[in-house]
């Protein structure tokens, strides 16, 4: 037996609706004006933005997590979009004074911030977090069970029922969501990791593999 709860919430204040739906890669303007000026680049190279973070303050850190349409993400390859996207930034500065710039893959416990992602990981834990409470709760946790109508679909439980029941969560109204570490799902990423060539780091790490600080120019002229 399945049930859908909520129906068509509004919109998040920071969604960002592109040529593939709505996405979470980015949450704040800032976020989504450096998410806008580099994907056309990372595209370029292959590869996908996945998510967009400025985390702290002061000077803070510029995230970014990226991957390849396969969903596997070498060493190498963060490097490489690392380099590119330092250029870019030199080049407009879209963050005044000193900063980190991390570029990463998601991990395997990774982030789900677009459409595609609940129908490639559909079978898996996840935990998703709603802007809006919906039948009286905003956390849920449950197996993916695909992306149909503007909804995800997870199969959660509820009180009162022995099995678990899947309900539509709208995407427009979605806050966070990440795949939860279990056995079967380290086993599928080795797996994609081992069908595209790539190497284990390709599926299981976030680590970035490389931190560019970029400095405040004047304060590089008060030090000369």
């Amino acid at each position: 037996m399945a049930a859908t709860v909520g129906s068509g919430a509004p919109a998040g204040p920071f969604f960002v609706a592109g040529d593939q739906g709505l996405s979470l890669k980015a949450k704040t303007p800032a976020e989504e004006r450096i998410e806008a000026m580099i994907t056309p680049l990372v595209e370029s190279m292959g590869y996908e933005i996945v998510r967009v973070r400025i985390i702290g303050s002061g000077s803070p850190t510029l995230q970014i997590m990226a991957e390849r349409p396969d969903g596997t993400m070498p060493i190498e390859g963060c490097e490489e979009v690392s380099r590119a996207i330092s250029a870019a930034l030199d080049v407009e500065d879209p963050i005044s004074g000193k900063y980190t710039l991390e570029v990463s893959s998601p991990g395997i416990d990774r982030p789900l911030t677009r459409e595609k992602d609940f129908e490639t990981w559909s079978g898996h834990l996840a935990k998703v977090e709603m802007q809006m409470p919906i039948d009286g709760r905003k956390r849920f946790r449950g197996i993916i069970d695909g992306f149909e109508d503007g909804e995800i679909r997870i199969a959660v439980e509820i009180e009162g029922f022995s099995e678990l029941q899947v309900v539509g969560l709208p995407f427009a109204d979605l806050h966070d969501a990440k795949l939860v570490l279990t056995d079967e799902l380290i086993k599928q990423a080795e797996k994609i990791s081992a069908a595209n060539g790539a190497g284990p780091a390709a599926a299981n790490t976030n680590t970035p593999t490389e931190l560019v600080t970029k400095k405040d120019p004047l304060e590089e002229e008060t030090t000369e």
